[in-house]
């Protein structure tokens, strides 16, 4: 049997992305990470995370969970994976999803 191997593709800081050219920050942006933000549901648990309500940016999140019981917020990261063929060996990676 074959062997696969994995890799992710951190996101680069905007330092670095600043000596690309134009269409490459272009596609990389279009491609970055999306964080999604909840409040936890009354009654979670570190052991058993429930997602409650979904607020729109993380200042909303921290206000609202300062104002709950439990004061926790959850952030989301969505990703697909997919292989890609490299050398004739598959390769997976992940590929961030947008809301």
């Amino acid at each position: 049997m074959g062997s696969a191997a994995v890799t992710t593709m951190p996101a680069q800081p905007p330092a670095a992305q600043s000596n690309r050219s134009k269409r490459t920050r272009r596609s990389r942006q279009q491609s970055e990470e999306v964080a999604r933000y909840f409040l936890a549901k009354e009654g979670s648990s570190p052991a058993k995370p429930e997602l409650g309500e979904e607020v729109s940016s993380e200042g909303e999140a921290l206000i609202k969970a300062f104002q709950s019981k439990s004061g926790v917020v959850y952030v989301l990261h969505v990703y697909k994976a997919e292989a890609e063929m490299q050398g004739g060996s598959p390769t997976l990676v992940k590929r961030p999803l947008q809301k």
